[in-house]
């Protein structure tokens, strides 16, 4: 028994540090955990405030205002993470553990209009350098797309620079 403890602590140890500091690996967990609850579609609004955005789902489980998922992320990873919807010409963030300049969740934000931006309207990745509400990480982007294969959202995981 103690030698599958170790195997397991081993193993873990292993994993955790396989994504340190590797958006490209951390990115692909959070995508793994997301599809695993389901496919993605956008069903209804949200409001954030005085901000009303489409809602978005994987399976059953809508993301908009649920932090679970982008938490457990910050914890084993060390990551910034983020799951936008697309909302008109934007992608809105609607789950994320980003932290606005006053400590408050950056919910109901647009992503800037810059690399990322534009390969995720073309239904691509991005992955490089780029600044998240101010501060500089080292990131990748994925999109969500619906079964009919449209952009409806996006994934973001980053390392802080």
């Amino acid at each position: 028994m103690f030698k599958h403890t170790l195997f397991a602590v081993a193993a873990l140890t292993l994993s955790a540090g396989a994504l340190a500091n590797d958006p490209k690996a951390t990115i692909k967990t959070l995508d793994d955990r997301l599809t695993k609850l389901g496919a993605a579609k956008v069903e209804g609004t949200h409001a954030f405030g005085d901000k009303t955005v489409p809602a978005l789902f994987f399976g059953p489980r809508k993301l908009n205002g649920n932090y679970d998922i982008v938490d457990d992320i910050r914890k084993t990873a060390g990551a910034t993470a983020t799951v936008f919807v697309k909302a008109g010409d934007d992608f809105v963030r609607v789950s994320t553990n980003v932290l606005t300049p006053d400590g408050k969740r950056g919910v109901a934000t647009p992503l800037a209009r810059a690399k990322a931006y534009e390969a995720l309207n073309k239904g691509q990745s991005f992955c490089g350098d780029v600044d998240v509400l101010g501060t500089a990480f080292n990131a990748c982007y994925n999109p969500v797309k619906d079964a009919g294969g449209k952009v409806i959202g996006a994934t973001y995981v980053g390392f802080k620079k």
